[in-house]
């Protein structure tokens, strides 16, 4: 680790109790860390070891924490999993300048963490914000990326929808701050412990002048490759995308797909299919994920 880096076990091997899963007895070791990327703490978490490394991306205002159940999954599968923090998020810091928040940033972010971990390529995936920063570093840093994983990219489709979900956001932040205060300090009182309970308090965990200063500059930034840049990313791809979601609209997904030379397309039953009934789709990326590394 370098001066600027710190890394301290998590979760190792848990004490074990008689009748309890055996699976928690070859559970992999997971490691947080931190680095500093331009003047700013960016927080990390690695599950598993070895040289088959994935990277994980999250979607906005969410955490790397939405990540660990796919990142232990690809941990037992034999991979080197990472989930990131993005400036702004989780326990990353948060500046308050809108105009370091931004897909080409956070894709450099990702390349930074590779460089720190002295990783010379991974696959790059990601949710939502996530997905489309995938897609950054497969424009950015092809020779980083062995493979993207793409699920429910936010595309031309969805700037409407986007608009009018995150805006009022947005506007709360600026000109009614302590609705965003009273709101963290109601998540700090509920109690933690369960997976999904804790991805939905570190959401709602926010300070108001960062929370302002990131919703401005990912929505009035670039929100992803334009099409005829896309369309020239020959980094193999998984992209993942759904049917009833506005923000995530299923004609993004599929029209991707369509566009990248090298990509292939898996349909999920539902949003949170990745989230609730994992197996599938977690095959499907882990299955991808060899392929990209065994090339």
């Amino acid at each position: 680790m370098s001066p600027a880096s710190s890394a301290t076990a998590v979760a190792d091997l848990p004490a074990l109790i008689p009748g309890r899963d055996r699976e928690r007895s070859s559970r992999p070791i997971e490691l947080s860390g931190s680095f500093t990327h331009e003047g700013h703490r960016l927080a990390y978490t690695e599950f598993g070891s070895g040289d088959r490394v994935v990277v994980l991306t999250h979607g906005i205002m969410l955490t790397r924490r939405m990540h660990a159940p796919l990142a232990r999954k690809l941990a037992r599968a034999g991979f080197r999993a990472v989930t990131l923090d993005l400036l702004g998020h989780g326990d990353s810091d948060r500046p308050t300048d809108s105009w370091l928040y931004s897909m080409p940033a956070f894709a450099e972010q990702t390349v930074a963490l590779l460089d720190h971990l002295e990783i010379d390529a991974a696959v790059i995936g990601g949710t939502s914000l996530g997905a489309n920063v995938a897609l950054e570093v497969g424009v950015a840093a092809p020779e980083r990326a062995l493979g993207l994983v793409v699920e429910m990219p936010v595309l031309d489709n969805a700037i409407v929808a986007g608009l009018i979900t995150f805006a009022p956001l947005l506007m709360a932040a600026r000109f009614l701050p302590v609705t965003v205060q009273g709101v963290a300090l109601a998540a700090k009182l509920v109690p933690h412990g369960n997976q999904w309970v804790d991805v939905v308090t570190d959401t709602l965990s926010q300070e108001p002048a960062p929370m302002a200063a990131l919703l401005h500059g990912v929505l009035f930034g670039r929100i992803a490759p334009p099409k005829s840049i896309r369309r020239t990313i020959e980094t193999p791809a998984l992209v993942i995308g759904h049917e009833r979601d506005p923000i995530h609209p299923f004609g993004d997904a599929d029209t991707l797909a369509a566009d990248m030379p090298a990509a292939e397309f898996v349909q999920a039953r539902s949003p949170v299919e990745l989230r609730f009934d994992p197996s599938r789709l977690t095959e499907a990326i882990a299955g991808f994920s060899a392929r990209c590394h065994d090339r």
